[in-house]
């Protein structure tokens, strides 16, 4: 999906752009917020997924941008026994209302992509491994 930059909004005082990047951070924040989202993924290209996590806010994300429209992708990582069909309409549902309310952009679409199912009781034993060697 291409990112473009929208000639947004010209007021008396000149003009405001919203950077694409500033829409991916929204869609981000917005899906993370979302009970059962283990984190998001950087895609199947990318082969690179991080869980929940502030260091890149927009990972998982792209976004198209248009004058007045936005087209938002994202890429989960859910947690396992979690209803997958749920939490992608509470995404959808979120991302749309998060971007429309902070930057007046009409949300045409949020398509979400699962990438990965994240297990807890794997995380601990990994967790154990790292404590036992550390002993």
């Amino acid at each position: 999906m291409e990112t473009l930059v929208p000639d947004y909004e010209r007021t008396e005082m000149g003009t405001i752009q919203i950077a694409p990047e500033v829409i991916e951070v929204i869609a981000g924040l917005a899906t993370v917020e979302i009970e059962g989202v283990a984190g998001m993924s950087g895609g199947i290209s990318s082969g690179i997924a991080e869980l929940l996590g502030r260091k890149n806010l927009s990972k998982g994300v792209k976004v198209e941008v248009g004058q007045r429209e936005a087209a938002v992708d994202v890429n989960i990582i859910v947690e396992y026994g979690r209803r997958i069909p749920e939490i992608a309409s509470e995404i959808q549902r979120n991302v749309k209302r998060s971007i429309e309310v902070m930057t007046g952009l009409n949300v045409v679409e949020v398509n979400v992509q699962i990438h990965d199912v994240h297990f807890k009781a794997a995380e601990k034993i990994e967790e154990e491994e790292t404590h036992a060697r550390v002993r």
